[in-house]
């Protein structure tokens, strides 16, 4: 069994969704497992649809315009206007305009996770339709049906036991499809609210499916012909990975590189499930493959993150950073659900790079002003060499605006700021 995963660059226009049909038609097994995303920016906007209901404000017009983005892509696949999708269309839309009606400023993460989630539904409800009508037998299969997950919306926690049955049954039960498609990113809890996995969870999804159902492999479809050593937008002459091993594809997704989401590897490694990272637009090529094997040590991958922030803690007294105080530092963190992307300590002080969430940042500061000296700035970017040799290090690391930086013997890494950052990433 082979699973499918298609982002919102591959289904952004009616001629995506055409092109998605011919990949699928590639499939070697049936069902095919196809797990999608929102349609191109569809997140963004129903964020900023978000943000306009919470602060009182109208989303009328904004609400329209993403509407009709929708509705102009079905215009084009559908020659057919009494197809049953534009009735499907206005209904699923009316339930969004109810959900922003419901919407609760003091219930930000919840109400996040209910209005976010029709990026998806409304893709899918479009994709698996167009799929029908193109002459492959394909099953809707609603995420939140078989995701199963804790109620910590905007970052859910997978119950794998759960989820694990729900996705076995429902592929036993629709065995007989061509195509069974499902959303990525969301899932639902036992309550039955959808839950979010966090941004960019599609690919975690369609691992997860991979893992449950002992998939003979994942495929994930960019707008990328592969996993590249560096962003284009970097530099002249990006090389592209045949192979990766999981450990590298993890540590280069961790890092921050943005083709595969951090929470990917981990469902497929586990189970020895390799994972190929191929081109959209040039389906034939064979793309990136990651598995158990020895990465090239010859090539570097250069990643860079931003919107990171400087956080350093020191005692008013002077007095050494000790064991005991680091305890105390790293359960704020893990009770915050603050992941640290660099550290380094000396004996009066210590640091850590971290994403920028306002939010936690100032409850961190709340948590432990009092027991520490605080220091911080926000607006950096994070540099990761890997595998760096003397030829990257002269022409990645940061030669201005440098704030903290280490080499391993393998990796190097810098935070700077990011008025000296080049490219803006």
């Amino acid at each position: 069994m082979q699973v499918f995963k298609f982002g919102g660059a591959s289904i952004n226009t009616a001629n995506a969704v055409r092109k998605l049909f011919e990949i699928v038609c590639t499939r070697n097994s049936s069902p095919l497992i196809v797990i999608i995303s929102a349609m191109g920016k569809s997140t963004n906007v129903l964020e900023e649809i978000l943000d306009i209901k919470i602060r009182n404000n109208s989303f009328k017009t904004t609400l329209k315009k993403f509407k009709k983005y929708h509705l102009e892509i079905c215009k084009i696949l559908f020659d057919d206007s009494d197809n049953r999708i534009f009735y499907e269309l206005n209904q699923i839309f009316l339930k969004l305009e109810h959900t922003l009606n419901r919407v609760n400023a003091g219930k930000h993460d919840w109400s996040y996770d209910q209005v976010i989630s029709f990026g998806e539904k409304i893709s899918s409800l479009i994709v698996s339709t167009y799929l029908n009508v193109s002459g492959l037998k394909c099953k809707l299969l609603p995420a939140t049906d078989v995701i199963k997950t804790t109620g910590e919306f905007r970052e859910a926690r997978i119950i794998w036991d759960s989820t694990s049955e729900k996705i076995r049954d429902a592929v036993s039960l629709y065995g007989n499809y061509d195509i069974i498609l499902s959303q990525g990113f969301i899932g639902a809890d036992s309550s039955g609210n959808t839950t979010t996995l966090g941004r960019e969870g599609s690919d975690f999804t369609a691992a997860i499916f991979a893992n449950c159902l002992n998939a003979t492999s994942l495929t994930v479809w960019k707008d990328v012909p592969g996993i590249m050593n560096a962003d284009p937008r970097i530099t002249d002459d990006p090389v592209m990975f045949n192979a990766l091993s999981y450990y590298e594809a993890s540590e280069m997704s961790y890092y921050g590189a943005k083709v595969i989401h951090p929470k990917t590897i981990r469902p497929l490694a586990n189970k020895n499930i390799p994972l190929f990272v191929r081109g959209f637009y040039d389906y034939e090529k064979p793309g990136t493959r990651i598995h158990n094997c020895k990465s090239d040590p010859e090539i570097y991958a250069v990643i860079y993150k931003g919107d990171q922030c400087l956080f350093s803690f020191r005692f008013a007294d002077f007095n050494f950073i000790s064991e005991k105080s680091l305890v105390r530092i790293y359960s704020v963190l893990n009770a915050l659900n603050i992941r640290i992307n660099m550290m380094q300590n000396s004996a009066i002080s210590f640091s850590i790079c971290i994403d920028q969430h306002e939010k936690k940042i100032q409850k961190l500061i709340e948590m432990l002003q009092h027991k520490f000296v605080l220091h911080y700035n926000t607006g950096l970017r994070l540099v990761t060499i890997k595998n760096y040799d003397q030829h990257a290090l002269e022409q990645y690391r940061p030669k201005v605006g440098l704030l903290l930086e280490q080499k391993s013997r393998s990796d190097y890494q810098a935070v700077f700021k990011p008025a000296y950052a080049k490219p803006n990433l």
